[in-house]
């Protein structure tokens, strides 16, 4: 006696056993309560950090509310220009999240693309596609994004800072294409020599519409359990960037652009400059990884 379960059901059992780790459920309400706040930061805080207008320069480098010269309006305390840690980490969070998604976007486009492609055509196309991973792989993302960086500084030398996060984008996109490319050609290889393929070959489907219709729908689960996983990856390369200060510019609220501000001044004591940004860099990527580890397991084949 044999039993069946139809794709809909298995994914309603996949959301179910996700659902039932109370780590997950924990991560999924951080996640959404960390995007809440930069989603809402100019209706949630008055301060505006890195506006000349709102800075206070006799409220700098307060310590937060609990301690005793601290004050509750500045709960996490204040920087060395006066600027408000919690605000400046609402605000970051925004620029962080953004880089992130959009860096994401653009990877998943271009490498699902190149690699759907180059698994279902395969011969010399697919050794181009492959070679050209290759070569990205030799290179460290880092080193490719500060390489991107530089270029866009000699392209726009005067107006650099207004396109930084669009030239941040780009440059963590340059590599992150790579992991989505060879994972969905390797799903293609295996997808294209099914029954369901070369059905819809002799009723006359094109390529095209094969590949639109057939083998993008069934490619798709890896590649979002990737996007997840490179989604936390694109934060923190950004973070380091912005840390490095080749990142958005110094004017512009970034997690890594507030932890370096704040490792400028951790040797006089100011801890909580960089101690809060970081904490929230930290739990912001945890978050998205535990999300990322269980959709993967959730969207296994092999446990239906």
């Amino acid at each position: 006696m044999s039993v069946s379960y139809s794709s809909s059901s298995w994914r309603a059992q996949a959301g179910e056993r996700m659902l039932r780790s109370p780590s997950v459920v924990l991560a999924v309400v951080v996640l959404a309560l960390l995007m809440l706040a930069a989603l809402l930061a100019p209706v949630l805080t008055p301060h505006r950090p890195f506006d000349l207008e709102t800075l206070d320069l006799l409220s700098a480098r307060l310590p937060p509310g609990w301690i005793e010269a601290g004050e509750w309006r500045h709960v996490l305390g204040t920087d060395g220009q006066g600027r408000d840690v919690l605000a400046s980490i609402m605000y970051g969070l925004r620029v962080s999240l953004i880089v992130g998604v959009a860096s994401v976007t653009v990877s998943l486009l271009v490498g699902v693309t190149l690699g759907v492609i180059a698994g279902y055509c395969g011969g010399l196309l697919d050794a181009l596609v492959m070679r050209a991973c290759d070569v990205m792989l030799s290179f460290p993302p880092i080193l490719v994004a500060l390489l991107v960086d530089g270029i866009g500084r000699m392209l726009v030398p005067g107006g650099h800072d207004a396109v930084a996060v669009v030239v941040l984008v780009i440059a963590i996109a340059m590599t992150g294409w790579v992991q989505y490319a060879r994972t969905t050609r390797a799903s293609t290889l295996v997808e294209r020599e099914k029954d369901y393929i070369a059905a819809a070959r002799l009723i006359g489907v094109g390529s095209l519409g094969i590949i639109r219709r057939h083998l993008l729908p069934n490619v798709m689960g890896p590649v979002m359990v990737l996007a997840t996983l490179q989604f936390g990856t694109a934060i923190l390369i950004e973070a380091t960037l912005s840390f490095l200060g080749v990142g958005v510019p110094s004017t512009s609220p970034s997690l890594g652009t507030l932890i370096r501000i704040g490792n400028e001044l951790l040797l006089s004591g100011d801890w909580w400059i960089a101690l809060f940004p970081g904490a929230v860099l930290v739990l912001l990527v945890l978050c998205i990884n535990v999300v990322g580890d269980a959709l993967r397991d959730a969207l296994n084949p092999r446990l239906r």
